[in-house]
């Protein structure tokens, strides 16, 4: 969530309630803490207070930067959370989160050697959410209970690396702000890389931005977003109106139907402009259309 008070955001506990009554499937957090005045909720706490109005929808972490965190406290956090929730928690993982910024410093977390923490991480995470005795870095024996269901994990990221990480390590890859043809070509990599690992190919979720409609504030944040597409990921100039979702409901569904073609199994959207709470509904729409 980039701003902490979009036009007609109600807040965590009053936006999880609506768009579980929208007939969404999950409500989801990103882990971007940067320390240097920009908005941001720690993702763990922020999904508690949707888990505790919700009974239905996923809490959804897209991302949770593990590099940056202690595996033991974070697996402790994670494992209360499915708890409370019944067992409700989608855990997106990455090695990002703009390492080298205040946060990252101030917690003692170096950039360097980033992926390989977040791959330990992975290894270390089902066993201590399953309540088994773990064996940490530092050689301590640690058990946590109670035992959870450990829940789906997905690895974040583009790249190459990124694919063969949630290949070998994950139930799932989270690429963002993809076009359907740059998530064909990555399901084709992550296929083959999980047949390569002798494991099942794991689901993909792509996360997206969607602006529905056509007022001003729409249509300013999405060429905003598709100017920084093309400024900062590198996406070209033809390409990057492909990325962001929007137009009518119906746009918007065909649009749904270009990525799930692509083999896109879930969308995790970010609303961008418009008031927010009607957004979230005529996101219902276009999934109705579906």
């Amino acid at each position: 969530m980039a701003d902490l008070a979009p036009k007609g955001f109600p807040g965590i506990a009053a936006g999880a309630r609506h768009v579980e009554q929208a007939g969404l499937d999950s409500v989801s957090v990103s882990d971007f803490i940067m320390g240097n005045g920009a908005p941001a909720l720690e993702a763990t706490v922020a999904l508690s207070a949707a888990a505790a109005v919700t009974t239905r929808v996923d809490l959804r972490f897209s991302l949770l930067v593990l590099p940056l965190r202690n595996i033991a406290w974070t697996a402790a956090q994670i494992g209360t959370l499915q708890h409370l929730s019944g067992n409700r928690v989608i855990l997106g993982v990455g090695s990002g989160g703009a390492p080298g910024t205040p946060f990252w410093q101030a917690v003692g977390a170096a950039a360097e050697g980033r992926n390989t923490r977040l791959v330990r991480s992975l290894e270390l995470l089902p066993g201590l959410l399953a309540g088994e005795e773990t064996t940490l870095p530092d050689g301590t024996a640690l058990t946590l209970a109670p035992a959870v269901p450990v829940p789906p994990v997905l690895v974040g990221g583009n790249s190459d690396n990124a694919i063969r990480r949630a290949a070998r390590h994950a139930d799932g890859w989270l690429p963002s702000v993809v076009s359907p043809a740059t998530v064909a070509r990555g399901v084709a990599k992550l296929r083959e890389a999980a047949e390569e690992a002798g494991r099942p190919a794991p689901s993909t979720t792509v996360w997206l931005h969607a602006g529905l409609g056509d007022e001003e504030s729409v249509r300013s944040a999405r060429a905003a977003f598709e100017k920084s597409l093309v400024d900062m990921y590198g996406l070209s100039p033809e390409e990057a109106p492909l990325v962001p979702i929007g137009g009518s409901p119906k746009e918007a569904a065909e649009r749904f139907a270009a990525y799930a073609e692509a083999g896109a199994d879930h969308l995790d959207l970010l609303v961008d402009g418009g008031d927010w709470e009607r957004q979230v509904e005529l996101i219902a729409e276009a999934r109705a259309l579906l």
